[in-house]
């Protein structure tokens, strides 16, 4: 199904960039937010979740840039008031820049999301590890490349780190991660890796169904 542009703008530019309606026509809502590459390299993933069920609305996580997460929260209400949309809390599925944002802020907005996926995400700026695993509420999953030295943003130390730290904390969070895998290896992503991407998509799809 071809994806339905939408003109909704919420506060801080949080235009929905994408609709991509479920079969049945509506659905529950995920919000996917690209990476810094853009909307573009995000189309194919967003299509495969729609099939799912849910109404998919794609997002460019750039437009976030300096909100302190408030650009985010913008699109879940502007998703959420999307043609296709059902009532209820949203999920967050995150890639790279925007997989930051899921894992940063997302996790611990328990009012407005079901649950988090972050694949690969940015994490340079997750610092005070004990501090973000205390405040998680949200079932979250992630997804790593072992091989992942894309600008530094996203090694797989911190990501170890971050999964050490969320289970001290008994937070709802399951970390995998990928030999031989370099960042970027969603569908239509510069590095597809079929097999991380397939375990990863399977994840997330039983990751949603429990939670939405």
């Amino acid at each position: 199904m071809a994806p339905l542009l939408a003109a909704v703008m919420a506060p801080h530019g949080a235009a929905a960039q994408e609709e991509f309606p479920p079969p049945s026509g509506k659905g529950r809502v995920v919000v996917v937010a690209s990476g810094s590459s853009g909307p573009r390299d995000y189309r194919d993933v967003s299509r495969r979740i729609a099939a799912l069920g849910y109404d998919v609305v794609l997002f460019d996580s750039n437009k976030w840039a300096n909100t302190q997460g408030e650009g985010m929260r913008g699109a879940i209400a502007a998703a959420q008031r999307m043609p296709h949309a059902l009532p209820g809390k949203v999920a967050l599925v995150g890639f790279s820049l925007g997989g930051g944002y899921v894992l940063g802020y997302g996790t611990a907005w328990s009012a407005e999301a079901a649950v988090v996926a972050a694949w690969y995400p940015s994490t340079s700026t997750l610092n005070d590890l004990p501090a973000w695993a205390g405040r998680v509420r949200v079932p979250t999953v992630m997804f790593a490349g072992e091989e992942d030295t894309y600008n530094r943003c996203c090694l797989i130390d911190k990501a170890r780190a971050i999964g050490k730290a969320a289970q001290a904390a008994g937070a709802p969070f399951e970390l995998s991660t990928y030999p031989n895998t370099p960042h970027g290896f969603v569908i239509g992503g510069a590095s597809y890796k079929p097999q991380a991407y397939g375990d990863a998509m399977a994840k997330t799809e039983a990751a949603l169904k429990k939670s939405m």
